[in-house]
């Protein structure tokens, strides 16, 4: 993509209502544009990060054996009345009526309308188990929304919900939900720590919320040291394996890990002081699993080996990809702007032409696009008539992993510039060794 036809509305100015880092970098980096109080535009940029954020989460739900569908953002209220939330919920929920006059709501969450489509379908147990997820867009009109797409109304959810004939088979679909979250945010360059956490208005009796450490988190968390090199299940990992599975979750709940709200001081200073971690933290995901809460009342029951009707067991597993977004740049930046991991950077490469309009420089820059774009790489190609400086501070800005520069001087000994936006280095490649180096460091 050559910058010159892109979209991308950098603003050279901090923004004065963005309190935090994330939600500063976003703005100014062209990801978003506030359309709303708490309701954003996902410009080019951002929506790049989103989709890929989107991707890896879709890959480890699958691996997990979970199966994608979507369900509408506008709901029946006659669904909630049906489980009891509907006068519950409080002002957060979006309550409109059609032309009808039929109550509607903008959906915050999905548990009453998957129960719905669930027990329309399966009868047996012998269906069972079965988890279905969807991502989609959600509303909850917080009374002040804040800190950009990290606590907005409109916001991008992967929900899945799960279903089971009993409490056994509930915590292997929970413990199988648990290892591949696990795997998603390792994927994304997080170390997520799993925190025993409040069911709240969702419900039921056993709930973890995955928390990354970042100091502009949004509450204090409390931590064993040893949640920071703790190895994160493989690719291969067998979900089927009940006992494999819930030895994951053993590992991953050993220690001491908590949020505020679930905080004992008094476990906590019986760590050893070289193990005390004491931090703020950002909430990645949260996982419930609250039995028979919704299937009970709205009647979803399987028949069971005996004949006999029985309500399902249930679970939901929430991952917020936009505010994913947010969080990643809040563990990943520096001052010059954002520093993307490799997984989920906009594009791969940001290659700068530092003479636009030169006929040697042009023809290198188009040779080394047309070969990064063969070799697998997704190049920003800054060819605007812009000078060197603008070009180096728009690309750290942007948080590209690497940046190839090329300019006349270098090019005239057939070599360019290879800078590494993480840690800063930067090496002196030849134009014939540098796309086969970076391929082959990729791959490493």
């Amino acid at each position: 993509m050559r910058l010159s036809r892109y979209f991308l509305p950098i603003l050279r100015e901090t923004p004065k209502e963005a309190e935090i880092i994330s939600h500063r970098l976003m703005l100014r980096a062209g990801m978003i544009r506030q359309e709303s109080a708490g309701i954003y535009a996902w410009l080019p940029l951002g929506l790049r990060v989103l989709n890929k954020i989107n991707a890896i989460v879709r890959e480890e739900q699958n691996r997990a054996g979970a199966i994608e569908l979507l369900m509408p953002v506008i709901q029946s209220a006659d669904l909630w009345r049906e489980s009891g939330r509907y006068d519950d919920y409080g002002k957060e929920m979006l309550r409109i009526s059609d032309r009808h006059e039929r109550d509607m709501l903008f959906g915050p969450t999905n548990e009453e309308m998957i129960t719905e489509i669930f027990r329309a379908y399966v009868r047996s147990y012998k269906d069972l188990p079965l988890n279905l997820y969807h991502i989609q867009w959600k509303f909850r009109d917080e009374v002040r929304p804040r800190f950009g797409v990290m606590r907005s109304r409109e916001f991008l959810m992967k929900d899945a919900y799960s279903f089971d004939l009993d409490a056994e088979g509930a915590r292997h679909s929970y413990n199988k939900m648990f290892v591949a979250y696990l795997r998603t945010f390792a994927r994304l360059g997080l170390t997520a720590i799993p925190m025993v956490a409040d069911t709240g208005p969702i419900g039921g009796s056993l709930s973890h919320e995955f928390i990354i450490l970042a100091s502009t988190g949004e509450s204090e968390v409390f931590c064993h040291q040893n949640y920071l090199s703790l190895a994160t299940p493989p690719a291969d990992v067998d979900f089927d394996d009940r006992g494999v599975m819930q030895a994951e979750v053993d590992r991953w709940t050993a220690n001491y890990a908590a949020t505020s709200e679930m905080h004992d001081a008094a476990a906590f200073e019986a760590l050893p002081d070289d193990a005390k971690v004491s931090a703020r933290g950002i909430e990645v995901g949260h996982i419930f699993s609250f039995g028979t809460k919704y299937s009970a009342p709205m009647k979803a029951v399987v028949n069971g080996p005996d004949g006999k009707e029985v309500p399902v067991q249930m679970g939901s597993y929430g991952i917020g990809p936009s505010r994913l977004v947010a969080a990643l740049i809040e563990a990943n930046h520096d001052d010059n702007g954002i520093i993307w991991p490799d997984s989920v950077a906009p594009f791969d490469i940001g290659l700068a032409n530092l003479k636009p309009g030169d006929a040697t420089t042009d023809a290198a820059c188009q040779s080394l696009y047309d070969q990064f774009t063969k070799a697998g790489f997704d190049v920003l190609y800054d060819d605007r008539d812009e000078r060197p400086g603008a070009k180096f501070a728009t690309m750290d800005l942007i948080g590209l992993p690497l940046q190839v520069i090329a300019g006349p001087k270098s090019l005239a000994d057939g070599k360019v510039e290879v800078k590494h936006r993480r840690t800063g280095e930067r090496e002196v490649m030849s134009l014939d060794e540098v796309v086969n180096k970076l391929a082959a460091g990729r791959k490493g």
